[in-house]
């Protein structure tokens, strides 16, 4: 696919870097926001490019991008795109926040008022066209190219056109391969499952990844 810009705000975390440096690979711009711009370039500059390229800067400079990724902490998430609405307007914006709560060595999941953090997402960005994915990866293998990675990524969102670009985005990245799950009615099954992976993770020590089988590839 043509190569895009691709902002993640609030990407200096482990998350937003493992989706950053896949994006990369697949030889995107990414471009990684935070309130503080200095550790996004910090962060910015230890990590693999591949044939990409990957740069820090504030969360504003990384909504100017022609994809944003929502990559913050779940309870900032709400305010920190609302403070970018104007440059986020008719763009394809993809939620991978999950509302979660660490309980001994379990890790809940947490129901916004809307049922998802795409949706809580969505109504605050009108203009937007938002799109769930990136929910259930580990986030040490995906920053680590070498890792051997194969999962796949449930895509979420009311926009037939705007999930069906998530997908052909993911697609290409290395050692990822995009389902399309449906409609963002599906975004609160597909976030609180995060709590049973993430879970999972803990309880045995692992890295494991989603993977549906049977599907016609």
């Amino acid at each position: 696919m043509t190569a895009q810009s691709v902002g993640i705000l609030g990407g200096t975390g482990p998350a937003g870097r493992g989706v950053a440096v896949r994006l990369a690979a697949a030889g995107h711009r990414v471009v990684i926001g935070s309130r503080e711009p200095m550790r996004a370039r910090e962060v910015a500059a230890s990590l693999p490019a591949g044939p990409g390229a990957i740069e820090g800067d504030d969360n504003a400079g990384a909504a100017a991008c022609e994809v944003v990724v929502v990559a913050t902490p779940w309870d900032s998430a709400v305010a920190t795109v609302r403070a970018l609405g104007e440059p986020l307007a008719g763009k394809v914006v993809v939620s991978m926040v999950n509302a979660l709560a660490r309980e001994g060595k379990e890790v809940i999941p947490l129901y916004p008022p809307r049922g998802a953090m795409a949706a809580q997402i969505a109504a605050v960005l009108p203009e937007s066209r938002v799109v769930g994915a990136f929910h259930h990866l580990p986030a040490a293998q995906m920053e680590d190219l070498a890792s051997g990675l194969e999962a796949d990524v449930a895509v979420v969102g009311d926009d037939a056109a705007a999930r069906a670009a998530v997908v052909a985005l993911i697609d290409a990245m290395p050692g990822l391969r995009a389902v399309e799950v449906g409609s963002l009615s599906l975004a609160g099954a597909v976030e609180a499952f995060t709590a049973v992976c993430v879970s999972i993770n803990i309880r045995h020590r692992a890295h494991s990844s989603v993977a549906f089988r049977g599907l016609r590839t």
